[in-house]
């Protein structure tokens, strides 16, 4: 599990979704790795250079060891204008970088190697705009460049999504409701 919330409060909405899809795959007998990024200290990503030829960084080296542990990953984030926030892409800029997510192929014109086929993921994203508009106005573009152009790109899929809309206003026993809803994914593994 990354939490990818660039808040470390413990009163964010990502994390009580986290901490509930947590319990309830734990509940159920799965073994849960939670990585949470504002843990984390690691550089960014500024060369071509550093992205294909670059060491990872020893602050995420156990991070990469569970991303190619885990069967199944879960991205538990808020929407940012449109997308994933920077500090979780420039995580995923280092963990699903050659040598570690993928690798090139030798021959001129082939496709990569992915390395981590055989993986699922859920990526969980909380937005202040309704979850049904951001879905079919902005067709999800922000989590579908993730899904396609990150996590399949490097073999992981299915990747199933979880949109939670209009947050500040949704009041506490929605918040519950969806705890509760991530309790189950939780159980379920999915």
């Amino acid at each position: 599990m990354i939490v990818g919330h660039p808040d470390p409060s413990p009163d964010r909405l990502c994390r009580a979704l986290a901490n509930a899809y947590a319990e309830g795959a734990s509940r159920n007998g799965h073994t849960v790795r939670r990585i949470d990024l504002t843990t984390l200290d690691y550089p960014w990503l500024r060369t071509m250079e550093e992205f294909e030829h670059g060491v990872l960084p020893d602050s995420l080296k156990e991070t990469a060891e569970a991303v190619r542990w885990a069967e199944h990953l879960v991205f538990v984030f808020p929407l940012w204008l449109g997308t994933l926030p920077a500090m979780l892409k420039a995580f995923l800029e280092h963990v699903m970088r050659p040598g570690v997510a993928f690798e090139y192929s030798d021959k001129a014109g082939a496709f990569t190697k992915t390395l981590l086929d055989g993986r699922s993921a859920r990526i969980v994203v909380t937005m202040g705009m309704p979850a049904f508009f951001y879905r079919f106005w902005y067709f999800g573009h922000g989590t579908a460049a993730m899904r396609r152009n990150i996590l399949n790109f490097v073999g992981i899929k299915p990747v199933r999504e979880t949109f939670f809309g209009s947050v500040a206003s949704a009041g506490n026993a929605k918040h519950a409701r969806w705890v509760g809803r991530m309790r189950k994914l939780g159980e379920r593994a999915s």
